[in-house]
């Protein structure tokens, strides 16, 4: 049962399947999230934008084992190969004052202190110290600049950048 997501609704992919684990339908899983707490069994998720029930996740080495129900021998598992796990965005818990979903700032409009636009957020990287944004300028150029007062400041529905830190 594919279930598109209605106008504005959004979704936020949690993991990929990277391919199937043994023969009996169990799927490996590239996480996007820290740890297994944002995969719970029992969850309705969406798998290639079909709605399956997470049946089991267990870690492993490198990559989290689940089954989801629907799904039940090697080919089926394979085929998922590439798709997303997603959950609608209204499902996830709220957030505490200063904190904020990655996919709620992806695609902000960036603005000067004057309000002259100066790009999009098309990306959220972190290398440990802290997130970054990448920025698409009008112009199709990207730069990453450092999420922190006073050089990127959510502000609403759009965020505040020191146009100092655009390469």
């Amino acid at each position: 049962m594919t279930s598109p997501a209605p106008e504005g609704e959004r979704r936020v992919a949690l993991a990929a399947v990277a391919g199937a684990h043994g023969v009996g339908g169990e799927v490996r899983l590239k996480l996007f999230a820290g740890d297994l707490s944002s995969l719970t069994k029992g969850a309705t998720l969406l798998v290639g934008g079909t709605a399956r029930k997470l049946t089991a996740i267990k870690p492993a080495d490198k990559m989290p084992i689940a089954r989801f129900e629907g799904i039940d021998d090697r080919s089926a598992a394979e085929a998922l190969r590439g798709t997303l796990v997603e959950i609608d965005r209204a499902v996830l818990p709220s957030l505490e004052e200063g904190e904020y979903y990655h996919a709620d700032i992806i695609g902000l409009r960036c603005v000067d202190d004057a309000g002259e636009e100066q790009g999009r957020v098309v990306a959220i990287e972190n290398y440990g110290a802290s997130d970054l944004l990448e920025i698409e300028r009008p112009d199709g150029k990207r730069t990453l600049i450092p999420f922190t007062d006073p050089i990127a400041v959510l502000d609403g529905d759009r965020i505040v950048i020191d146009p100092e830190f655009l390469a």
